[in-house]
């Protein structure tokens, strides 16, 4: 599903126009990647928790040459799934 089919789902479920369902699901993001920013945890009750997680500065491998590279350490979000989600996939 991609935003344009998510978008049209929202407007179906909640009987709203497009237009307001694009800014709802818009806001949405944008609280998300605002507190992320803020390392913080976004946690959706019966979705899943949103969160920012570190990753260690590592070496890899150049796919082309097989020389040793430096990978610097990164902020990445992480996204865990909360039970009713799981249980709903079963």
């Amino acid at each position: 599903m991609n935003k344009s089919e998510m978008v049209e789902h929202i407007a179906k479920q909640a009987d709203i126009s497009k237009a307001a369902a694009t800014r709802a699901l818009d806001a949405v993001v944008g609280g998300v990647k605002t507190t992320l920013k803020k390392s913080g945890s976004v946690t959706i009750v019966g979705f899943g928790t949103f969160a920012v997680t570190k990753r260690a500065a590592r070496t890899g491998r150049n796919p082309r040459t097989g020389a040793a590279i430096k990978i610097k350490a990164a902020k990445v979000p992480k996204f865990k799934p909360g039970k009713a989600l799981k249980d709903s996939l079963k």
